[in-house]
């Protein structure tokens, strides 16, 4: 019998993946893990290299990944990786050039579509298109670096 996975994350390439974390985070009212313990020991016993980090929101970081999580899923305090719902940001040099594949849906709360359009551009996002069909109405949104999203 197969075992499913306890825990997943989405992998998201991108540019800036710390500005893609801080935006997403807000977006989703994730909350972005803070690795500075694990970088710290990994560091202090030349695992890794003072190159492969960064400084983010006051906290030591990986220069070319972060992640965020849900808030309320398990998560390991030592290194605050995430145990449940997470998505992982990853520097690629390219830029994006086509349509994604994959793509968020979120769902505002009834009657709040406007003010979630309007939040989540004050973060970053941009209105792409509305689209309409079967009675139902969504937003198709891009977050900074231009990934679409959809809102509905």
């Amino acid at each position: 019998m197969e075992t499913t996975p306890l825990a997943w994350k989405v992998v998201i390439d991108a540019a800036d993946p710390h500005r893609q974390a801080a935006f997403w985070a807000a977006a989703l009212h994730y909350r972005v893990e803070d690795n500075s313990r694990l970088i710290s020991r990994l560091l202090a016993v030349g695992a890794v290299d003072e190159q492969e980090t960064v400084e983010f929101q006051g906290h030591l970081a990986w220069r070319d990944l972060i992640a965020i999580r849900h808030p309320d899923d398990p998560f390991d305090p030592d290194s605050d990786l995430g145990r449940g719902r997470r998505i992982l940001f990853q520097r690629v040099p390219e830029p994006k050039v086509v349509k994604n594949r994959l793509h968020l849906d979120l769902h505002s709360p009834p009657g709040a579509l406007e003010g979630e359009v309007a939040r989540l551009e004050a973060l970053g996002a941009a209105t792409h298109e509305r689209r309409a069909r079967g009675g139902t109405e969504w937003v198709v949104m891009t977050d900074p670096e231009g990934g679409e999203f959809c809102l509905h």
